[in-house]
């Protein structure tokens, strides 16, 4: 079997995971916290399914798909690039997540005397298990698969022919934190009951963009050196340390 015949088909299995388990998660009474809605959901639970199946398999696929092909371009790691070992596209990143996860713990403690509005929530298992599976997989498919490929190979292969490929990274890394930050802010807000940007103290905005902001960037420098397999895992650990664990045994 071709290489590329090879990636393609780990990458839409990788798809139809996120897809299959957004599905799922419609039928339980949590599993889709819209902000402002109470936990009610607009649509009854099989035509939410069928909608998150299709929006998951056609536009996160279709966007990711065109990141594969774009990161292979600009030089990242393959999906199942034959110079990375399973242990360092699943092994390392396992640990890494767990490691940042605990990080994230710290800081949540932390910073949450200092803002006055407690720990950050976390939602309800199993729905937590299931949202770091969809985050990990949807996440890294849009805001670094797709996003970081697509700027990366923009900027310095076609603007800038061939050069400066690092720095244009490390900038684009950048603005791919400040977004997933930006992306997570109105949840954060609804769960903390803040109605406002303006009403977010500034030191639950520094704690938002260090716990978003880490993730990014270590998630987008795994991507480039191992590949999404191993950016997925990074964030899917760290969820599961993070929302999945310590919601169980510490979290508010």
């Amino acid at each position: 079997m071709r290489a590329g015949s090879r990636s393609e088909r780990a990458y839409w299995a990788m798809i139809l995971v996120l897809a299959s388990v957004a599905a799922l998660m419609a039928f339980h009474p949590e599993g889709l916290s819209l902000p402002g809605v109470a936990g009610e959901m607009p649509a009854p639970p099989p035509v939410m399914a069928a909608a998150l199946f299709a929006v998951m398999l056609v536009v996160y696929g279709g966007l990711g798909f065109i990141g594969l092909r774009l990161a292979a371009r600009v030089g990242f790691a393959g999906i199942l690039d034959d110079s990375v070992s399973h242990t360092q596209r699943f092994g390392v990143p396992a640990a890494a997540g767990l490691l940042l996860a605990a990080g994230f713990i710290l800081t949540d403690l932390l910073f949450a005397p200092l803002h006055g509005l407690g720990r950050i929530p976390h939602p309800p298992f199993p729905i937590s298990l299931g949202a770091s599976l969809t985050a990990g997989i949807g996440e890294e498919v849009l805001f670094r698969l797709f996003f970081i490929s697509l700027w990366v190979w923009l900027v310095s292969h076609v603007l800038l022919r061939g050069r400066a490929q690092g720095r244009v990274f490390a900038a684009v890394t950048a603005v791919s934190a400040l977004a997933f930050t930006v992306a997570h802010t109105p949840a954060v807000m609804y769960l903390m009951g803040l109605e406002r940007v303006g009403d977010i103290p500034p030191a639950l905005a520094v704690e938002l963009f260090l716990l978003n902001g880490s993730l990014s960037v270590i998630a987008a420098v795994f991507l480039r050196s191992r590949g999404v397999l191993a950016a997925v895992g990074v964030h899917f650990w760290t969820d599961v340390g993070w929302h999945v664990l310590w919601g169980l045994v510490g979290g508010p």
